[in-house]
C-alpha cells in the first residue's frame, strides 16, 4: 500500500475555532428506540454458537446500538446464559475486528481506562493517545475514567502518567487529570485581555518560554474564555496561538497544548492510516469514542481538511467485516452531498476568515552567499569540469549555496573570463535527473518557467497538471516575464502554444491566466458579496454556463479578494467551494479551477501536496520534484516543507532521502534546507 497522505497528523487544524459552541455535535450513532435487550443478546449467543461465527449478524447488532444498550444486551446476556459477552467476543473474533467490537461494548470511561493503560505499559509509551483522550474529555469524564482505572487495574492513574512521562508534558497531563477545567459557559471577560497578554509576554514578547503560564491559562480555562483569548491574541502578536506555540515550545509538549488550547476549536482526530498500512488502533479508539458525541461534525472537518470524506478514506484503507463495521461508525458519504451542516458552515466561514487575517510570513531555504565571488566561483566551476571526469561535489557546492541572481552573475563571469558557455558546459557534463535539476537553478526563474511549459506541452501528451502548478502561481509580473521568455527561446508566443495544445474550457482558462493581468487590489467586500452571489447562482442554474462564470471570477480577481468571495459563498449557498468544484466539474477544468481555490487558502500546502504526490508510490515525478524545488526555494520552500511535515506527519528531507539517490539527492536536500 502506498504512504497516505494524511498519516499520523493528531489535529485537523482549524485554527481558533470553537467548536463546542460552533457546533451542535451531531452523532452517528443513535439510540434505537424500538429494541429488546433480551432479544439482542439472544441474537448475539445465536450468532456465536456452533462452529464459526455470524460476523455480519454481530456487526449490525452491535454497530446499531448505543452504549447504553449495549451494556443492558450485556447485562442481559449474562443473565440468561451466564456468561460474559465481551470474553465470548473475544474469543470468537479476532484482530482489528475483535478490537472494534469489544471497545463498542466497553463502557466510555472503561474503554477510555484500557487504552490509556496500552498506551502507557511495556517499553515505550504511546504520547499521542494520552493527549487525544486527556484533552477532548469534559471534567466528568476525566473524573469517571480516573474512577474506571482504579476500578480495573487497582492502580492510581495519576500515578502511571507520572511514573511514564517527565518535564513540562507531565504537568500537563497531571493538570489535565485534576479535572477542574472550567466548564465550556464560564466566560471571565474582565480577564480576557489579561490572559492574551500574559500569553503573549510569556512566549513572543520575551526570550524564551514561560512555560508555566501557558500551563496554568490553558489547562485552566473553560473553552469558550479560551476563544476569545485567542481572538484577542491575534490582534497583541498579529499571528495566531497556534503559530505561537509551534515556534514556542516543541515536541510531545507543544502537541499536547496544541490539543489542550485549541480542542473544539480544532476537531481532535488522529488521521490514522500509517506508513505502509493502518494505525488502527488509534483509529477504532476515535471512531468508537466519538460515534455517539460529534461523528458526523468530525466527517464534515475532515472533509474541509482533506477534501475528501472520511468515509472514502476508510473504504480506501480497510476491508472485511472491520471495514464494514467502521463505515456504519462513520454514518455516511460526505462526498455525495457538497453541502454542510448549517452548524458546519460556520466552521468554513470562520476558516476562510482566519485564512484572510493571517499574515504568513515566506520563507525561503536558499539565501544569497555571504563571502560571494563571482570569479573565483567560475574558476571553480571550469576547473570541476576540465579534464577527465566531473567534481559533482564542487558543481552542487556552488549553485545550490548561491541566489539565482548571484548565478546569473557566475553565468556572466564564466562567458567574460574564459568564453565559454556555463550551460552549454555544464550539460556535457551532467547527466539525467543532475543535469535537469543544474541546469534549472541555472536559469532565470523566467527562463526556467517557460522551459517547463515547453516540456509540458511537448511531445504526445501534455502535462496538465504542470500548466495548471505554473500559471495558477505566478504573479502577473512572473508571468509575463515568463512569456517574454518563451518567445525569445522558441520564437512562438506562449499563447499560441496553449491554444495548439489544449481546448475547449480548459484552454480558455489557461489563456487567461496566461494574460497576466490577474487583478492586485485588495479584498472589496461589497464586490465579494457579488462575486459570491454569482457562483451560488450558477451552482444553482440549469444554464450550463457554471464554467464560464467561475472562470470570470477566479481567473481574474486577487487572491486576497477571492479568500473573501469564498467565504461568502458558504454563507450564500452553504455549500463547500472545493466540493461543488469536484462535483460539478471534471477533468482539467476541475482541477484548475480546484488548484486555484487550493493555492488562494493555503499555496504552501499547495505545493505540499503536489510534493507528495510527485514522490508517493512506486515511482518519482522527478520533472515535478525539480519543478517544485528550483521555483521556490527562494520564495516559500520553508513553508512548503512545514506544509508538507503537519499533513504527512514525515519530512520533505525524508521523502526525498527514500525516493532519490546519488548526487541528484545530495543537491535536493541542501535546496530543502534542513530536516524537521
Amino acid at each position: 500500500m502506498e504512504r497516505k497522505h494524511f498519516e499520523c497528523l493528531l489535529f485537523i487544524g482549524f485554527d481558533k475555532i470553537n467548536f463546542a459552541t460552533t457546533l451542535g455535535l451531531h452523532h452517528s450513532i443513535k439510540t434505537k428506540h424500538i429494541y429488546h435487550f433480551c432479544s439482542d443478546a439472544e441474537a448475539l449467543y445465536d450468532a456465536m454458537k456452533g462452529f464459526g461465527s455470524d460476523k455480519e449478524a454481530i456487526l449490525e447488532l452491535i454497530a446499531s446500538r448505543s452504549n447504553a444498550q449495549r451494556q443492558e444486551i450485556r447485562a442481559a446476556y449474562k443473565s440468561q446464559f451466564g456468561k460474559d459477552l465481551i470474553d465470548d467476543l473475544k474469543y470468537e473474533l479476532t484482530g482489528k475486528f475483535e478490537r472494534l467490537i469489544v471497545g463498542l461494548m466497553r463502557p466510555p470511561a472503561y474503554h477510555d481506562a484500557k487504552e490509556i493503560k496500552d498506551a502507557i505499559k511495556g517499553a515505550g509509551t504511546d504520547e499521542k493517545c494520552l493527549i487525544e483522550i486527556l484533552a477532548s474529555r469534559t471534567n466528568e469524564q476525566i473524573h469517571n475514567l480516573v474512577a474506571a482505572y482504579k476500578d480495573a487495574y487497582d492502580r492510581d492513574l495519576e500515578e502511571d502518567v507520572i511514573g511514564d512521562t517527565s518535564g513540562h508534558f507531565k504537568k500537563m497531563l497531571v493538570v489535565l487529570l485534576q479535572g477542574t477545567r472550567e466548564e465550556d459557559d464560564v466566560v471571565s471577560e474582565d480577564l480576557v485581555e489579561q490572559d492574551a497578554q500574559d500569553l503573549y509576554d510569556a512566549g513572543e514578547a520575551q526570550w524564551g518560554t514561560d512555560e508555566a503560564k501557558f500551563i496554568m491559562l490553558l489547562g485552566n480555562r473553560s473553552v469558550t474564555h479560551l476563544q476569545l483569548v485567542f481572538d484577542e491574541y491575534q490582534k497583541i502578536a498579529e499571528k495566531s496561538i497556534e503559530d505561537s506555540i509551534k515556534s514556542e515550545l516543541s515536541g510531545d509538549f507543544e502537541t499536547l497544548m496544541l490539543a489542550v488550547g485549541l480542542y473544539q476549536c480544532i476537531v481532535i482526530f488522529p488521521i490514522c492510516l500509517q506508513g505502509l498500512g493502518t494505525a488502527d488502533n488509534t483509529l477504532i479508539r476515535i471512531m468508537v469514542c466519538r460515534s455517539e458525541i460529534d461523528m458526523l461534525d468530525i466527517r464534515e472537518c475532515f472533509r474541509l481538511r482533506y477534501e475528501k470524506s472520511l468515509y472514502n478514506m476508510i473504504q480506501d484503507d480497510t476491508s472485511g467485516d472491520y471495514k464494514r463495521t467502521l463505515l456504519k461508525l462513520c454514518g455516511g458519504d460526505d462526498d455525495i452531498a457538497g453541502e454542510f451542516f448549517p452548524e458546519a458552515a460556520q466552521i468554513a466561514y470562520k476558516m476562510w476568515e482566519i485564512s484572510a487575517m493571517t499574515k504568513v510570513q515566506l520563507r525561503g531555504t536558499v539565501r544569497p552567499y555571504q563571502n560571494f565571488d563571482p570569479a573565483s566561483d567560475a574558476q571553480a566551476l571550469r576547473k570541476a569540469m576540465k579534464g577527465f571526469g566531473t567534481d559533482e561535489d564542487t558543481i552542487i557546492d556552488i549553485v545550490a549555496n548561491r541566489s539565482n541572481a548571484q548565478r546569473q552573475e557566475i553565468r556572466q563571469t564564466f562567458k567574460s573570463l574564459l568564453g565559454r558557455d556555463l550551460m552549454a558546459d555544464l550539460k556535457s557534463e551532467l547527466s539525467k535527473n543532475l543535469e535537469r535539476l543544474i541546469l534549472g537553478l541555472m536559469m532565470t526563474p523566467a527562463e526556467f518557467d517557460a522551459k517547463m511549459m515547453k516540456k509540458a506541452m511537448e511531445g504526445a501528451g501534455t502535462d496538465e497538471h504542470a500548466l495548471i502548478e505554473i500559471l495558477v502561481t505566478r504573479n502577473n509580473q512572473e508571468i509575463q516575464e515568463m512569456c517574454s521568455a518563451y518567445q525569445n527561446a522558441y520564437k512562438k508566443s506562449l499563447e499560441d502554444a496553449i491554444a495548439s495544445e489544449t481546448s475547449g474550457h480548459f484552454k480558455r482558462i489557461l489563456i487567461s491566466l496566461a494574460q497576466g493581468t490577474r487583478e492586485e487590489d485588495p479584498a472589496d467586500m461589497a464586490r465579494a458579496l457579488e462575486d459570491a452571489q454569482e457562483l451560488a447562482d450558477a451552482c444553482n442554474a440549469d444554464s450550463g454556463d457554471l464554467e464560464d462564470r467561475f472562470m470570470s471570477i477566479l481567473c481574474t480577481r486577487s487572491f486576497p479578494h477571492l479568500r473573501r468571495v469564498f467565504q461568502e459563498f458558504v454563507r450564500c449557498s452553504n455549500k463547500d467551494i472545493e466540493q461543488i468544484i469536484k462535483k460539478e466539474m471534471s477533468g482539467d477544468i476541475k482541477n484548475a479551477m480546484f488548484a486555484i481555490v487550493r493555492s488562494v487558502k493555503n499555496q504552501p500546502s499547495y505545493f505540499a501536496d503536489r510534493l507528495y504526490k510527485a514522490m508517493k508510490g512506486l515511482g518519482t515525478d522527478d520533472r515535478a520534484l525539480i519543478r517544485i524545488m528550483v521555483s521556490r526555494s527562494e520564495i516559500d520552500l520553508f513553508n512548503i516543507r512545514k506544509e508538507f511535515k503537519e499533513t504527512h506527519d514525515a519530512s520533505l528531507h525524508e521523502f526525498i532521502q527514500g525516493d532519490t539517490s546519488g548526487d541528484y539527492r545530495k543537491i535536493l536536500l541542501i535546496l530543502c534546507g534542513g530536516e524537521d
